[in-house]
């Protein structure tokens, strides 16, 4: 009993810091994770308060993905590409390929808060590596 007890106690008190130390790959991965188990709530969590505010609640922050970025909510695969960081400001960019094999390309807008990762922004970006 005593080792379940202590278990657990390691647990709760380890959870707390890999929130803080979780990286921005780790950040955009577990929003994506939320939108596809339709928890909304913990999809807006990730974002920046700027953000939050803008959209005032999980649901109408998950309106606006489910309109404009349907291949976020289900993605068949991400690949992230690099990072490009100015100052205080990160973008991570990405490809997200949706369930019909299309792929969409992002630059994924990070800011720290406290020293968590947060999401700022995402905007459509022309894709890496090729020119037209």
């Amino acid at each position: 009993m005593r080792f379940i007890t202590l278990l657990l106690g390691l647990t709760l008190w380890c959870a707390p810091t890999y929130a803080q130390d979780q990286s921005i790959e780790g950040v955009i991965t577990s929003q994506i994770d939320a939108f596809s188990a339709q928890d909304v709530n913990t999809a807006f969590s990730y974002a920046s308060p700027s953000i939050q505010q803008l959209f005032g609640t999980a649901e109408a922050f998950g309106d606006m993905v489910q309109n404009g970025y349907p291949m976020v909510r289900n993605p068949a695969e991400l690949e992230y590409v690099d990072q490009i960081t100015n100052g205080s400001l990160t973008l991570q960019r990405l490809r997200i390929q949706d369930q019909l094999g299309q792929d969409h390309w992002f630059a994924y807008e990070m800011i720290q808060i406290d020293g968590d990762w947060r999401i700022n922004g995402v905007y459509r970006i022309a894709p890496i590596g090729l020119s037209v």
